[in-house]
């Protein structure tokens, strides 16, 4: 049944992995943490254990980040991961999560619409009629499930939830307890209970966070791939990952393609040619790795369901533009601008030049 499921969550992936590390786990761990915090960090970053299994990376940057985050959620502080998008803040959240608390799917995903009831607590309204207030008639949010369990919460897109309605964390996050007035009554939380929170700045629709939130949290930055290697290498297993996990084959190698994905995104990000010889306008979008992956991705699917399944240039110009040219005016000049001056006298990459200029 498991097969066919379309994503599975970070601890079921990856369970022989968390099975391995638990396995061989000397150090003292936490309460209600399945993995002390130096086996968490080894999960994060990858690394062979004594019994001969290899943990693949889940994160590929500064190490020392990932130190900093597991030990901010063995103390009372709750953690942000803060950048900007596609840095891979949630991926980072899910897998703090699965290693510590073996569940990361305590979710409250924020968005404009959500309500101070998805944090805190909802009613059955049916039995709120017929019993009127009792404990029974209290629909259990994520959070209060977290608090009671001593697991650790993800918070989504905390930006994006109204200010209002985010600072319903201060006391949650301050007394380590919920009230519920109705009932005359309060939930602590359990030790192991911690939250996690992503957030940027740069969707339109942010909401800043007050100060006396922002001090309720210890704020961890994650930042864009430093090299081109890094960012590759992080595309390269993101675009593997999907391609096993929805049975597509990659029937030849794709890595030269993700390399001139991936300059291209550097180039017109950082607003300079790779060589530094040619400067360039930046599009409006952020052209992170995620969006790397995901034109990989649909090239993938692409060669697969209509060509041979080798990735082509034909392949990727769609998903390229789609990315970068979300403004059709001012990002179509932009893109015009970097083909003619980059692309086209680039050797070896007249055909991803010519795709893109077929469909421009």
């Amino acid at each position: 049944m498991a097969h066919n499921i379309l994503r599975q969550s970070a601890e079921e992936q990856f369970a022989h992995e968390l099975d391995a590390l638990k396995a061989t786990d000397t150090h003292s761990k936490p309460q209600n943490w399945q993995l002390s915090p130096q086996a968490v960090v080894t999960y994060l970053m990858g690394g062979k254990l004594k019994n001969g299994v290899d943990i693949s990376p889940k994160y590929i940057g500064n190490k020392r980040l990932m130190e900093i985050a597991v030990a901010t959620l063995t103390t009372d502080r709750a953690l942000l991961l803060y950048g900007l998008p596609g840095t891979a803040k949630s991926w980072v959240s899910e897998h703090l999560a699965a290693a510590i608390s073996g569940n990361s799917n305590l979710i409250i995903q924020g968005t404009a619409g959500t309500s101070e009831e998805a944090i805190r607590y909802g009613w059955n309204y049916a039995l709120l009629l017929a019993k009127g207030p009792v404990p029974e008639a209290v629909v259990e949010t994520p959070m209060i499930k977290g608090m009671k369990a001593g697991k650790t919460v993800r918070v989504e897109e905390l930006t994006r939830i109204g200010a209002d309605v985010q600072d319903t964390l201060i006391t949650i996050l301050s007394e380590k307890m919920m009230p519920i007035p109705e009932l005359n009554t309060q939930i602590q939380a359990t030790r192991g209970f911690n939250v996690i929170a992503t957030a940027n700045n740069r969707d339109k629709g942010v909401n800043e966070l007050s100060s006396a939130l922002k001090r309720r949290f210890n704020t961890v930055i994650l930042p864009v791939p430093a090299t081109m290697d890094e960012e590759v290498e992080i595309v390269r297993q993101r675009v593997s990952s999907f391609s096993k996990a929805i049975d597509m084959p990659i029937e030849k190698p794709i890595l030269e393609e993700i390399k001139r994905i991936v300059t291209i995104f550097r180039e017109l990000r950082n607003g300079v040619s790779e060589d530094g010889k040619t400067k360039l306008k930046s599009p409006s979008g952020t052209l992170s790795t995620a969006e790397a992956i995901s034109v990989m991705n649909s090239g993938l699917a692409l060669s697969h369901h209509f060509g041979d399944g080798s990735i082509k240039a034909d392949d990727l110009a769609s998903g390229v533009l789609g990315a970068v040219v979300k403004d059709p005016v001012q990002d179509k000049v932009v893109f015009q601008e970097y083909m003619e001056t980059v692309l086209k006298q680039r050797e070896g990459w007249k055909d991803i030049y010519r795709s893109c200029r077929d469909i421009i």
